[in-house]
């Protein structure tokens, strides 16, 4: 019998249908963009940020959102809305150059109701995909398998970054 080892997500496992602890700590977003050491954050622009899903649904599962705490899309201003999409665009040509993947699953949920875990900041999801990347972990025990660390695959985006500045 093979064995998937895959320890981080024990983090995500036992707080299945509790209140994060993340979240009564505070805004993910907030935090990520007022912090020095900027753990996970792909980038940082005068109005948005990109950085790690640290519960991904695939490998590379970033997410992109304003510097502003806000809710709404139309409480963006125009420019806000042109840095988010481009950095958007930014942290999606970096996935490309370090994980190749074939798609990409990007989008918005809005509010609790339609999945938002942080409904309280506007953000959007980046997933890449790729042809089988879903296995039978996640139909007979409704857990995902993610082959990469975070923090190597921070220090790859970075190095991509670097490379392309």
């Amino acid at each position: 019998m093979d064995r998937l080892w895959a320890p981080w997500r024990i983090k995500y496992i036992r707080n299945i249908g509790k209140v994060s602890r993340l979240k009564k700590e505070g805004c993910i977003f907030c935090k990520a963009a007022s912090l020095k050491a900027k753990d996970y954050v792909i980038l940082k622009t005068k109005y948005s940020l990109s950085m790690l899903n640290i519960f991904p649904y695939n490998n590379g599962h970033s997410m992109v959102a304003p510097i502003k705490h806000i809710a709404a899309l139309h409480e963006l201003k125009e420019a806000q809305v042109i840095d988010l999409f481009k950095t958007l665009l930014k942290t999606k040509e970096l996935l490309d150059k370090v994980l190749k993947p074939k798609g990409y699953n990007i989008g918005i949920n809005i509010n609790d109701i339609a999945g938002a875990g942080i409904p309280e900041h506007l953000h959007i999801h980046i997933v890449p995909r790729w042809k089988g990347d879903t296995n039978f972990m996640t139909t007979v025990a409704d857990i995902k398998v993610i082959s990469q660390s975070l923090g190597e695959l921070y220090k790859q985006l970075k190095y991509a970054q670097s490379k392309s500045d």
